[in-house]
């Protein structure tokens, strides 16, 4: 069985160009499936019946979770459970098209309905005190104002962030070529403000950072490698603490700010999808409730009869 997946997980890696994130949360729910069925005898995916991936789903939903309390109430969110029916259905389909498997079974799961959560961005005033350089100048403070400068400039992922290459920088040009999801490349302008802070830290504050065996990435952490995801997601935590900004900022709250702020100045969402990379318009729309959501609330709090 996990022979199967494991030519799943390098079918999506090769051919799809899914993200390493999409692999790894595929492996680790599909191992999970493995793990369930080995204990009730089942060895080969060909002796897995529709009843047996309905019986597993019905366990994960009642099945108390890890990290909690004896006898604590919570259980698998609906979220959750969306993620393992996505990975068990793109599995089977896998399999299928491949005549690895007969059938698709997991094409009769009903996905449950997701909640839709709007994405949060930062205020303008947020923004400005997120991006006032710090001082005294560090090569670190120098590639974190570089990142954040960029990210609110670009609206790169995470990703995409962390794995930048210095032969994707067109800066004299003003763009930066970006690799997406799917390894699909794009093009992005880059602001005067993101270019200056760029151009700063490629001067004055990466060539410190740089060992002889430090790869091509833009950013690198005080070691001359790049950067973790976690290790990222914390640098500009703390960066945002130290600005007075009490919210949970994240580099995606950036992604999202900049797309915001682009709708509310009057953006096309045709351009705003071709920046942020998104396959489908429909992804995009999200942040067209963002900015309804935006002008009810002025509405309500400056209108005399709202």
């Amino acid at each position: 069985m996990n022979q199967l997946v494991e030519d799943f997980l390098q079918y999506i890696r090769h051919e799809r160009g899914q993200a390493e994130h999409t692999q790894k949360t595929y492996a680790l729910l599909l191992g999970k499936f493995i793990a369930w069925a080995n204990q009730r005898g089942l060895s080969d995916w060909k002796s897995v019946q529709l009843a047996h991936l309905m019986a597993f789903l019905q366990h994960e939903r009642e099945r108390a979770l890890a990290h909690q309390p004896p006898g604590s109430p919570r259980r698998l969110s609906s979220e959750s459970l969306y993620l393992e029916i996505a990975a068990l259905r793109a599995f089977y389909r896998f399999a299928e098209n491949e005549k690895l498997l007969p059938a698709n079974l997991a094409e009769n799961l009903s996905l449950p309905r997701r909640w839709q959560r709007l994405p949060r961005a930062l205020t303008g005033q947020e923004i400005e005190r997120l991006l006032t350089p710090e001082t005294p100048e560090t090569p670190q403070s120098l590639c974190d104002q570089a990142m954040l400068e960029l990210t609110y400039a670009s609206g790169l992922r995470l990703a995409e962030l962390r794995h930048l290459r210095l032969e994707q920088l067109h800066l004299a040009a003003g763009f930066i070529t970006v690799i997406g999801k799917g390894n699909k490349e794009r093009v992005v302008p880059v602001g005067r403000p993101a270019v200056a802070a760029l151009e700063r830290y490629l001067a004055a504050g990466r060539p410190q950072l740089v060992t002889p065996r430090t790869p091509a990435n833009v950013f690198l952490t005080r070691r001359g490698t790049p950067f973790a995801p976690v290790t990222l997601w914390l640098r500009i935590k703390r960066r945002a603490r130290r600005a007075g900004i009490a919210r949970n900022v994240t580099p995606h709250m950036l992604r999202h700010s900049f797309a915001t702020h682009l709708l509310d100045h009057g953006a096309d969402l045709r351009v705003i999808q071709e920046l942020l990379g998104h396959a489908s318009i429909s992804t995009t729309e999200v942040y067209t409730h963002v900015a309804a959501t935006r002008l009810r609330e002025v509405h309500r709090k400056y209108h005399p009869r709202s």
